[in-house]
């Protein structure tokens, strides 16, 4: 079972990889509800590096908020690959980072379907470079975990900082 303190440590990892290429972080939570965005704060000088954190569980919100497009949310559901992209993007743009990440799936204990059962999630990041240089780049993963709804919300939260982990890492090798 993933625990809250072992999201610190990758907290305290993604913080450093951060911190050592200054680079800034923004979030947007659906299904976690801003669990992430507190992950990232529970490391001593976040503020280095973490600028906000925006829950946008609503259609409405992550429209307003993200820009996330209607035909997105129409044609694929808030839990979708084109929806945690979009997520991801917005806020990394909204907030003017580097790096922006995205959580959107099915917490439970009810709300699945055979095709996006419960513990579902969609993990979007999304990297700024340089104006003009072609770097800038958006990934999405999806994933299915197991447990209540609190473990679901704990996994999900730390796969989010496993992957801008990764992502950071893979940028600078």
């Amino acid at each position: 079972m993933t625990t809250i303190d072992d999201a610190r440590t990758v907290s305290e990892q993604l913080g450093d990889a951060l911190r050592d290429t200054d680079a800034t972080i923004a979030t947007a939570e659906s299904c976690t509800g801003g669990l992430v965005g507190s992950l990232l704060t529970d490391v001593a000088g976040s503020s280095d590096y973490f600028d906000r954190s925006l829950v946008t569980y609503s259609y409405d919100a992550k429209r307003a908020q993200l820009a996330v497009s209607r035909e997105s949310l129409d044609d694929h559901g808030a839990v979708s690959e084109p929806v945690a992209r979009e997520m991801a993007q917005g806020v990394r743009d909204v907030a003017d980072t580097t790096w922006g990440v995205a959580t959107t799936g099915i917490a439970g204990p009810s709300g699945g379907t055979p095709e996006k059962p419960v513990g579902t999630v969609y993990v979007g990041v999304a990297y700024a470079g340089e104006w003009g240089s072609g770097e800038s780049f958006s990934q999405v993963e999806r994933y299915e975990f197991d447990g209540s709804r609190v473990e679901v919300k704990a996994k999900i939260a730390r796969q989010a900082l496993e992957d801008v982990l990764a992502a950071v890492d893979a940028r600078n090798a």
